[in-house]
């Protein structure tokens, strides 16, 4: 699942997300989503959120969970 509907996102769910810093590189990082920081329900480059570590990006990936 990408990361462009806020309907997909749900706290306690691992998700790949881009920071800001590493968007011309397209980094990833995994976490667990804390928050959700995107009130809109799409968004063309991804919800924002915060994940349990304090990073904060934009979700590109929803991952299955373990």
């Amino acid at each position: 699942m990408n990361g462009n509907s806020r309907s997909n996102i749900k706290p306690g769910i691992k998700v790949s997300v881009v920071q800001k810093q590493d968007q011309r590189t397209n980094k990833l990082t995994e976490g667990i989503v804390k928050d959700i920081l995107t009130n809109s329900n799409n968004h063309p480059h991804g919800i924002k959120v915060r994940l349990t570590s304090g990073v904060v990006g934009r979700v590109k990936h929803v991952l299955p969970s373990e």
